[in-house]
């Protein structure tokens, strides 16, 4: 699969961080919540159930009748989306020729018919056992999207990226708030390396659930040290930093520092310029398998928007937490 700017953000049809699959027309092969299962799907030969051949996504019977068939998703919480992929992998004579997406806003589980469906990717060919990457300029938050595939057929995965959208309140403000996390809008930027995990998921809700639940670098046989740049969801002022290395023994980093801005106006050369930005918290130890709670090693640089976290000298983090109050707009 080729990457794009758009991969690099959040899978917003995530299971874990809320997304479900609430309507099929007909799943009567490969159940519907297959659709946006987080694992990569696999082919297990001479695998049957008692509707047929097993297949790791969501598929539907040949259709005998007019019409297509789609299904549902419904995200977390309202999200922004840049681009989706509508994954084929090992469907080959039972993919559907083409797709499209419509995306709406509604509090429902499964919207009704009354509501207000908006073309969100037009009508696509598709090929079989392949990745359709599709960019998505719209800066609308939606709740639900519908995938029509036509007329009938199987589709592995559905991964949707974007920026959660947190709708920020007056009471916001005197609280604080882990401004990095996925549900607040953070989001992941730049990573030099992702071999084992992607920098996306040290963002997530909850404690990682395995290795593969964080952002993991190659062993680096080289000079210097892994980073990553993300934004947070708001513009803040730090006062408590916690990095859990939940999983990571013998490949956590040995140590971890922070550099932040407050960054305004254009971002296209925050990986190349976020190497002088201003240390928000000075190099500190790591240990394995660990939550690390920072907080008079935080240093008050008032309020920012963007953080580069600098591992030595490489490998795994499984998440990341800055915790502060809302700058003031």
């Amino acid at each position: 699969m080729t990457e794009t700017d758009f991969t690099r953000a959040i899978n917003l049809a995530n299971p874990r961080l809320g997304a479900s699959v609430t309507y099929a027309t007909d799943d009567f092969f490969a159940d519907k919540s297959r659709l946006i299962d987080p694992a990569e799907p696999v082919f297990i030969d001479g695998k049957y159930d008692e509707n047929g051949k097993w297949m790791d996504g969501w598929e539907s019977r040949r259709k005998r009748t007019p019409g297509h068939d789609f299904c549902i998703i419904k995200l977390g919480q309202a999200g922004v989306i840049q681009g989706v992929d509508i994954d084929t992998s090992h469907f080959t004579g039972n993919y559907p020729p083409g797709a499209m997406i419509e995306a709406c806003v509604s509090d429902e589980d499964v919207p009704d018919e009354a509501t207000e469906w908006s073309e969100l990717v037009a009508k696509t060919h598709l090929h079989g056992d392949s990745h359709h990457l599709i960019e998505v300029k719209n800066e609308t938050p939606w709740t639900h999207l519908k995938l029509h595939i036509y007329p009938d057929g199987g589709v592995a995965r559905l991964r949707v990226y974007g920026t959660f959208h947190r709708n920020w309140q007056a009471e916001d403000y005197a609280l604080e708030h882990d401004l990095l996390a996925a549900g607040n809008g953070g989001v992941p930027i730049f990573a030099n390396d992702e071999h084992f995990g992607v920098l996306g998921n040290i963002m997530a809700p909850g404690r990682g659930i395995n290795m593969g639940d964080g952002w993991e670098t190659r062993r680096r046989r080289e000079p210097g040290n892994d980073w990553c740049v993300m934004a947070l969801g708001h513009a803040g002022e730090i006062s408590k930093i916690l990095v859990d290395t939940a999983h990571f023994k013998g490949n956590y980093p040995s140590g971890v520092m922070l550099q932040a801005a407050l960054i305004e106006g254009g971002t296209e050369d925050l990986p190349a310029l976020s190497k002088h930005w201003a240390e928000l918290m000075p190099k500190q130890t790591l240990s394995a398998n660990a939550e690390h709670v920072f907080k008079d090693e935080v240093k008050a640089l008032g309020p920012i928007s963007h953080i580069r976290m600098n591992i030595y000298p490489d490998g795994g983090i499984s998440r990341l937490r800055l915790f502060g109050k809302l700058a003031k707009e």
